[in-house]
């Protein structure tokens, strides 16, 4: 494979703290690398070092003369006086970028609900942050390297964004770096795992599921001193292995070898004995919503929604942005009157929210962390039966990562995930029957992700999650709704069939956006997919003769290097793969160029 960049004896190091040690490593072609560690160990560091965004105390980064490198960092680096369309294509003609299948995908996939000539002033920080990403995926780059791209996209969009940079990598040119805590997206995009910490970063094999399944084997091989995180990567893997939606159909690890070290793992959850202790709790009544609609004004938000919400339940809400995810919370918390039907709460109902707002760390804002937690009580049961366990505060704390030096810090002085960890704890010690998490997993890492679903597993009480991260969803839920048109719909496929059932009835578009008025007519679209036509199919015809080739070559080879061989065969799966995406993709554009 061609190399693209790479660093060489890389150290970096900030006043207090060694991030990188002589870390050497390299990205080829046809590369897609996930990068994943701890908040703080140096992801986003690493990053800008490859993209050359800041320099190394020692060490290099060597680039392969022309290789360009886009990058997507965290800050917003658009330009307020730009509208979305000259951010997005500059002063390019129209009929250029809109003859480009490229840029047409980029634009239909994130920015369909966009004005096209609206001012980037006009726009949220989530919308902003579509137009940054569109900008980068319409230009010409070499290696792409994005820091969190899924941040502010819903479901169907980085569902889009996974697809997309598939697609674009089918052939295995260029490469792609990205950092993200969203493990679904790692997994569905990456072939690749670079783990960061402790000075070094550690290369994997595959996605995230791979990842977790050698991360295991080393913590059994190693003399295990990280007891705590082994034990959640393999209770992790234990739900991947059976039978997490999107995964079965294609392992991306040894099955053998992942059934032998979950063999000993049970179930993530007691179903049972979590549901008795909520019925024992709550009653068998807990919220009912009865015919009940929210309207404002004229705007109608919900209409006849119908749910009866069981003790013990465990819910996940799906649905766009400005769909009603909100209103269907605040109709459950009592912060939202139904403007038709009615709501019904059991009398022993008590509801908490983690929202997406701090404010019930402000009161303590320039606490430490363990004047905090003075103020509560003692011990609190955490599990059921023979697994229930009274932790102290502190103890809670610890599971959630908070280690004992940051008891001392002011609440103000924590960073962004630690106080989202904090305002879990407090929602968690408040002792509700009903939690409802509103984007929880913002700002955490993924092993503070697992922690976190950790401690989820043993709450007994009826759970609401509203959530982007579609792996978290998942993980911790047991049952999806979609808010579709102002209904409440249930979704007995899961994700997947709101992903098809959103796809059916397409997003809405604004009037004036790029998709409905582009000047390029059919007939440009056409020619355009049969000159990408023509390249498939060149690369169909050279992937094909390298197959036949490598066939020789193993046919000819010594059967008793099986080092030799195992190098050919990997090889060409490799090559198979391509032929498969490729195919793929030639049916698409047989069907545009017609």
């Amino acid at each position: 494979m061609t190399h693209l960049l790479g660093g060489e004896a890389l150290h970096l190091e900030y006043p207090t703290k060694v991030v990188f040690d002589s870390v050497s490593l390299g990205v080829n072609e046809g590369d897609r690398i996930g990068i994943v560690g701890r908040n703080g160990d140096g992801k986003s560091s690493l990053l800008a070092l490859l993209a050359g965004l800041r320099e190394p105390d020692s060490g290099r980064v060597t680039v392969r003369n022309g290789v360009r490198i886009g990058v997507l960092d965290q800050a917003d680096t658009l330009d307020d006086s730009h509208t979305v369309a000259y951010a997005v294509v500059g002063d390019a003609p129209e009929h250029e970028w809109a003859g480009d299948p490229k840029v047409r995908d980029v634009i239909g996939g994130l920015l369909a609900d966009l004005p096209w000539e609206a001012p980037l002033t006009s726009l949220s920080g989530g919308q902003r942050r579509r137009v940054a990403l569109a900008k980068l995926l319409s230009g010409d780059f070499d290696v792409l390297a994005l820091d969190e791209p899924t941040n502010h996209l819903d479901v169907e969009a980085i569902t889009w964004l996974a697809a997309h940079l598939k697609r674009r990598w089918s052939a295995g040119t260029g490469g792609l770096l990205v950092v993200t805590h969203d493990r679904w997206f790692l997994d569905e995009v990456c072939t690749a795992t670079w783990e960061v910490h402790d000075r070094i970063v550690e290369p994997f094999e595959g996605g995230y599921a791979a990842y977790i399944l050698q991360r295991v084997e080393r913590d059994r091989q190693a003399a295990a001193t990280e007891a705590r995180r082994k034990n959640l990567a393999r209770k992790e893997l234990a739900w991947l292995r059976r039978g997490a939606p999107a995964r079965t159909s294609k392992p991306k690890f040894r099955v053998e070898a992942a059934n032998t070290l979950i063999a000993d793992v049970p179930e993530i959850r007691d179903k049972v004995s979590l549901q008795s202790v909520a019925v024992s709790r709550l009653g068998k009544d807990v919220v009912d919503l009865l015919d009940a609609g929210v309207s404002y004004g004229d705007h109608e938000v919900l209409r006849d929604v119908e749910w009866r919400i069981a003790p013990g339940e465990r819910t996940g809400i799906l649905g766009v942005n400005g769909a009603g995810k909100s209103t269907l919370l605040g109709l459950i918390t009592g912060a939202v009157e139904p403007s038709a039907g009615r709501v019904k709460r059991g009398k022993t109902v008590k509801i908490a929210a983690l929202t997406q707002r701090l404010d019930a760390l402000h009161p303590h804002w320039n606490e430490p962390v363990r004047i905090v937690l003075e103020g509560l009580r003692t011990t609190y049961t955490m599990g059921t039966g023979s697994k229930a366990q009274e932790l102290s505060p502190g103890q809670l704390l610890e599971r959630l990562g908070f280690s004992s030096t940051q008891l001392s810090t002011p609440v103000k002085d924590l960073s962004g995930g630690q106080q989202r960890r904090l305002q879990l704890l407090l929602v968690l010690l408040d002792q509700p029957n009903v939690l409802i998490l509103d984007e929880p997993t913002n700002d955490m890492d993924t092993d503070m992700l697992a922690a976190i679903e950790d401690l989820l597993d043993t709450w007994p009480g009826t759970l609401i999650v509203v959530s982007h991260d579609r792996y978290f969803m998942e993980r911790v839920t047991d049952e999806q709704y979609a808010i579709l048109d102002g209904g409440l719909r249930h979704l007995p496929g899961g994700i997947d069939e709101y992903l098809q059932l959103r796809q059916k009835t397409g997003p809405k578009q604004a009037v004036g956006t790029a998709s409905t008025r582009t000047a390029a007519s059919s007939a440009a679209e056409q020619r355009a997919a049969r000159k990408e036509l023509a390249a498939t199919e060149r690369r169909l015809d050279r992937v094909t003769k390298q197959i036949a080739g490598l066939h020789d070559k193993i046919a000819a080879h010594d059967q008793g290097d099986y080092l030799g061989l195992g190098k050919l065969t990997d090889e060409l799966k490799a090559l198979e793969g391509q032929v498969t995406e490729l195919e793929d993709r030639w049916l698409e554009l047989s069907d545009q160029a017609d």
